[in-house]
């Protein structure tokens, strides 16, 4: 992803010797640059009598582009001076940072910068400005994480309105719970599902150049690991499909997809999906889940946007009373595969074969999520977990000897309950490490409602 761009500008009273405004605003700014953000920024702004600090401040600002305002107070400052600058930018998401004072010998200087916040925070609220209140505490280290992680999320915020989702059908399964309201869902993130028909995958399927299938299966069989042999076509099927999707993908550059998969490609295609998407996931850095999961694939968007990383779906197969079994009866990607990419040739009732991706899963904690929406009102249900290794299982219809399919125990430090009574959805996104914080500041700035 690109760099999280922040315009920086400094506020201090104009009759503060300007050299403690000065010092202590560049050494701000340098440390969000040291953090990886590009930072832009103008002198510091001061409550001049005609106003000509602010104004050049803001004129400096005027046709850049960046992703989150830093409003830097280091010392008091008269409230009209700050509003002077940052209204023109009241779309964009702000962080009010109050420095923090100095030790000389046995005494503590401050230019009175939590003075200058505490004008400023109530009547920010008031005027619907969107931003983070953060002051550094005396004698503590700033606390820069904090405003990286509101910035990350700013960022985030940009990213998915640039962003393409794909959808090929609708509404597998005649479910419920996948369904989405498109102009609740523009109104919030700016995002549009492009849908698109089957059979546009399947005409690209069909018309697949022979002599590549030959050689992408090829390589195939070379590079994953197969428990046993498959009949005869199910790797060229699975490469075919492969790269029809990829083909769609890549021309109208998604970030995201989703298809119809039980009551589309596997009833319709005659193909089972598994062994297109695992190779779709190894040769691209897009993120998926099946079954038009049109509110999964923005829980993914969001995680990528915010980590970097793929938000792999798992669904629920049981409950412990402190935790659940989850996995995938399909494709996970590579990124979350501990070791090689495993796969099985088997089938489900009465679909044909298909190469199940049964790898085993990185374990450790993780951060499971879900987007839902209720009468055009967005929620996240999230939750820490620590992903254990599973117990030896297996889903019953599948021809044997039934697969172990992709799996993780998911530990809860509360009681199961807790989480159920919040369920939203069979399938749930995850991601590697506690990112509850970004993805809090992300739905802070959206007015998302969150549920943990």
């Amino acid at each position: 992803m690109r760099k999280i761009r922040a315009a920086f500008v400094g506020f201090g009273e104009v009759n503060t010797p300007r050299e403690f405004i000065d010092k202590r605003c560049e050494a701000a700014a340098e440390m969000l640059s040291s953090r990886g953000l590009e930072v832009i920024k103008t002198p510091p702004v001061v409550d001049d009598e005609q106003g000509k600090s602010a104004q050049e401040a803001r004129l400096a600002l005027n046709g850049e582009q960046f992703d989150v305002l830093i409003v830097c107070i280091a010392g008091w400052i008269p409230s009209w001076a700050v509003f002077k600058v940052i209204e023109p930018f009241k779309s964009t998401p702000m962080v009010l940072w109050g420095l923090s004072g100095w030790q000389e010998g046995d005494r503590f200087i401050t230019t009175a910068d939590q003075a200058g916040t505490t004008a400023l925070r109530q009547p920010m609220t008031d005027m619907g400005y969107t931003f983070k209140y953060v002051v550094n505490y005396r004698n503590e280290e700033p606390r820069v994480d904090e405003i990286v992680s509101y910035a990350t999320a700013a960022r985030a915020v940009n990213l998915m309105k640039e962003a393409r989702l794909g959808m090929a059908g609708y509404r597998d399964m005649k479910l419920y719970g996948t369904m989405y309201d498109g102009v609740a869902l523009k109104a919030l993130l700016g995002v549009e599902i492009e849908h698109f028909e089957l059979l546009e995958l399947d005409q690209l399927a069909q018309g697949m150049n022979e002599d590549e299938v030959a050689k992408v299966a090829s390589d195939v069989r070379s590079r994953w690991k197969f428990l046993k042999e498959p009949a005869a076509g199910t790797v060229e099927n699975s490469v075919r499909l492969y790269l029809a999707i990829r083909q769609k993908v890549e021309q109208r550059n998604y970030q995201v997809f989703s298809y119809n998969d039980v009551d589309g490609i596997k009833k319709l295609m005659g193909c089972a999906p598994a062994g297109a998407m695992t190779l779709l996931h190894e040769m691209t850095p897009i993120s998926s889940v099946p079954e038009n999961d049109a509110l999964g694939m923005v829980t993914q968007l969001m995680v990528r946007t915010l980590t970097g990383q793929v938000g792999a779906y798992l669904e629920f197969y049981e409950f412990m009373s402190d935790g659940a079994l989850m996995g995938v009866p399909d494709y996970v990607p590579k990124e979350v595969i501990d070791g090689d990419i495993t796969v099985m040739p088997n089938s489900f009732g009465d679909f044909a074969e298909g190469l199940l991706n049964v790898s085993r899963l990185k374990t450790g904690q993780v951060t499971m999520a879900r987007l839902t929406c209720t009468d055009g009102e967005f929620a996240l249900h999230m939750t820490l977990a620590d992903a254990k290794k599973p117990i030896k299982w297996e889903e019953a219809g599948w021809a044997p000897p039934a697969p172990q399919l992709p799996s993780l125990e998911m530990m809860f430090d509360y009681p199961a309950d807790e989480f159920l009574k919040n369920v939203m959805s069979q399938h749930y996104i995850i991601s590697y490490g506690d990112n509850t914080k970004v993805m809090m500041d992300l739905c802070d700035i959206l007015g998302i409602w969150i549920i943990q």
